[in-house]
């Protein structure tokens, strides 16, 4: 891509604008606009643009808003290839962390095994709940299963059990509803050993039973019976004229059809079942039984006693259902079982890979604590799971002074972290999202958004090396907006870009513009070259008042004062005065005339100021807001003179003019409170301004021309 065209229209508070950026000779632009121009609106545009949601004005929404972001051939910009970076964004690490480092393809297999085991799992176990009549949210069939065999993980078990389930039969104890038999008080009781003599004898008394069953056996019981029974009969056994011979007491005895054998096995069921001895011994175990809680535990076992062989041993028994389950689900088991082993060498694999790719990881942090000037260092603790698990990232914190350092809570450490330290930890997020891109190849249109905001000057610095690094990278097409002037001038000189990708935003009336910045280097060499200019005249004044200071050349330093202050002789200094004052400190100026020489200073700046106000363009240079500047102090000072109406007290005034007239005011009480709140505003808004020291400008070009002329009006309007 090589240009990128703009074409909005009532997107928020952009009502129009039209730009076309050229890419092919730079990678990056910065953007200065005053607050409440542009910068959210332009960024917000384009974040909808990324999110694929439509932009609108949300305060005029009758609007037909119009989003036009395209490339050189007239192709929409797509989605992916724009990321955002707002002022602040606390929210923002919680979008990307699974993202940050894995390769996208790896962690998209990961998702998917995790996802096919995690189907096969459900599918299962929404059986063996059902089997099992653990329904509950504390225990479910997962978590007892693996209390149980005390393995770690499903698939572990699953591996562990695979040939006594593959090589097992069906078995009667799939048809036992577990929780009937193991629950809080069952359990309780079983392990208690209360009934553990009853049960033994019972046992005895049922293998004596067995041992003299014409049919039966320890290790041949009805169920065992039954099944072959339904084996033969479903494969045609007896309707191919077959028979079985059962060996008996009395000889052999040749049962020649299903339901002659099913009845002969029943018949032995309940000759064992319905023993007097038998009963009686589950009487005695009944007697044990007589807790309101345990009678449920009590009727089941009195319908279903073919359980109490088994609770001799009960934490075998425990194993035996949920072994007798599975096989009852084999084909489930063995899908599970499948896509486990399946899915497996893939999670392997993205495991591994995510462990290769931790040093960038921490190659990121590392830079960033190697830039930043904040009181900790940070490391991120559980890499592999953000990476693969899509967990928050969990940063350690360890502060550090002049005596020593030492490991802080995050939850600890957010009440104490300053605003800018909260952003410190935004901006590593950030720089996560974009080394990621760098490192996936991805051309990016970066539109950053007064990223700066609430850092130091060093921290300043720091951002803009890595913006630096950024544009220089060749994966990024950057737009840097600001209303701070200072860090656009040096995005503009640490970047080294060009003078047509330094760019003011402007109004006319609702359209907006993007024009190449005038003044690029020092604004003075080109107003001391045209002091014949009034406007250059009028605001190099400050400027050759700072001069006279520094030169200590007192009578100039007043002379001039008096044209940025009300004095005595405000009223009566000529151009030809400051013609003379501007040849005595400016040595290569000894040739300058300001015609005419006898109008007064006072009258051109009053005339200049107005000329300022009454301009429909929303931009002003530099010299046109100096110069309503200083018409604004001066017109608000001969207010305060005249209502406080002390020549004395006024004469006696140094330092700080402005201030101490604005405090005698409200002590007198002469204004009323629209007065003084416009005086305040004067006080707030001119000093630095006009005081133009080695910062320079950044204060008044901070400043949007919309308030000065406000202020002007509202200055001019005072009594």
């Amino acid at each position: 891509m090589m240009k990128l065209t703009v074409d909005l229209k009532n997107c928020y508070g952009i009502n129009e604008l039209v730009h076309e950026f050229d890419f092919s000779t730079t990678r990056s632009y910065a953007i200065y606009a005053p607050n409440g121009f542009m910068k959210t609106s332009f960024s917000k545009t384009f974040n909808d643009l990324a999110k694929g949601t439509e932009t609108k004005d949300l305060i005029f929404t009758e609007r037909v808003s119009n989003r036009i972001i395209q490339d050189d051939t007239g192709k929409d910009i797509a989605a992916e290839s724009i990321f955002v970076v707002e002022p602040y964004n606390a929210d923002f690490s919680s979008e990307k962390t699974s993202l940050l480092l894995v390769n996208s393809d790896v962690k998209e297999k990961y998702d998917n095994s995790l996802k096919d085991i995690s189907d096969k799992q459900s599918i299962l176990f929404s059986k063996l709940k059902q089997l099992s009549g653990l329904t509950g949210r504390n225990v479910t069939p997962e978590s007892e299963i693996l209390k149980i065999f005390g393995n770690k993980t499903l698939g572990e078990l699953m591996e562990s059990l695979e040939e006594e389930i593959k090589s097992g039969n069906e078995s009667e104890l799939s048809s036992i509803v577990y929780v009937e038999i193991f629950n809080d008080k069952t359990v309780g009781l079983l392990e208690s050993g209360t009934i553990k003599e009853q049960i033994e004898d019972y046992i005895n008394k049922y293998n004596e039973l067995i041992s003299k069953s014409d049919v039966l056996s320890k290790h041949f019981n009805h169920y065992s019976a039954s099944t072959i029974n339904k084996q033969l009969k479903d494969n045609g056994f007896f309707e191919a004229k077959h028979t079985v011979n059962l060996r008996t007491k009395d000889g052999m005895k040749e049962i020649s059809s299903a339901d002659e054998l099913a009845e002969k096995i029943e018949d032995e069921r309940k000759k064992i079942l319905t023993d007097k001895d038998l009963s009686s011994r589950f009487d005695a175990i009944d007697k044990k039984i007589q807790n309101t809680d345990l009678r449920r535990f009590r009727d089941y076992l009195f319908d279903n006693q073919k359980i109490l062989p088994h609770l001799k041993d009960f934490r075998q028994l425990q194993k035996k259902l949920w072994v007798s389950y599975l096989i009852d689900q084999k084909e489930l088991y063995n899908q599970f079982l499948v896509a486990y082993r399946t899915n497996k060498i893939t999670i392997e694999e993205a495991i591994e890979q995510a462990k290769s790719e931790r040093t960038e990881w921490e190659e990121v942090v590392e830079a960033f604590n190697r830039r930043f000037t904040v009181p900790f260092k940070m490391s991120v603790s559980n890499q592999d799971d953000v990476i693969l698990k899509g967990l928050q990232p969990s940063i350690s914190f360890k502060f550090y002074d002049d005596d020593g350092e030492g490991d802080v809570q995050k939850d600890s450490l957010l009440t104490v972290l300053s605003q800018g330290e909260r952003r410190a930890l935004y901006i590593l997020n950030i720089l996560f999202e974009i080394e990621t891109r760098r490192k996936q190849g991805i051309t990016t249109i970066l539109v950053i958004d007064d990223i700066a905001d609430s850092f130091d000057y060093k921290n300043k610095y720091a951002i803009i090396e890595y913006l630096k690094d950024i544009a220089s990278s060749g994966s990024f097409l950057c737009l840097f907006l600001t209303h701070n002037f200072d860090f656009y001038r040096c995005i503009g000189g640490r970047l080294g870009l060009k003078r047509e990708c330094k760019l003011h935003a402007s109004k006319i009336g609702r359209k907006l513009k993007l024009t190449q910045e005038k003044y690029q280097k020092n604004p003075f060499n080109h107003w001391k070259q045209n002091l014949t200019t009034s406007k250059f005249c009028i605001s190099a004044i400050p400027f050759v008042r700072n001069l006279a200071e520094y030169c200590g050349l007192e009578s100039e330093f007043l002379k001039l004062t008096s044209l940025l202050h009300i004095k005595a002789d405000t009223d009566t200094i000529t151009l030809d005065e400051l013609c003379s004052i501007y040849k005595k400190i400016l040595s290569d100026k000894q040739q300058l005339t300001l015609p005419p020489p006898e109008k007064l200073v006072i009258d051109l700046i009053n005339e200049e100021a107005e000329l300022v106000f009454q301009t429909q363009e929303e931009v002003v240079e530099l010299e046109g807001k100096i110069v309503l500047s200083i018409a604004i102090r001066l017109v608000a000072e001969r207010h305060m003179i005249r209502a406080i109406n002390n020549e004395a007290f006024t004469n006696s005034i140094t330092e700080n003019q402005t201030i101490k007239l604005l405090q005698k005011y409200k002590e007198l009480g002469v204004g009323d409170e629209l007065s003084i709140s416009t005086l305040e505003q004067v006080n707030l808004m001119t000093p630095e301004n006009i005081h133009l020291n080695s910062f320079m400008y950044e204060p008044i070009l901070d400043l949007g021309i919309t308030h000065l002329k406000n202020l002007y009006s509202d200055v001019k309007q005072l009594p």
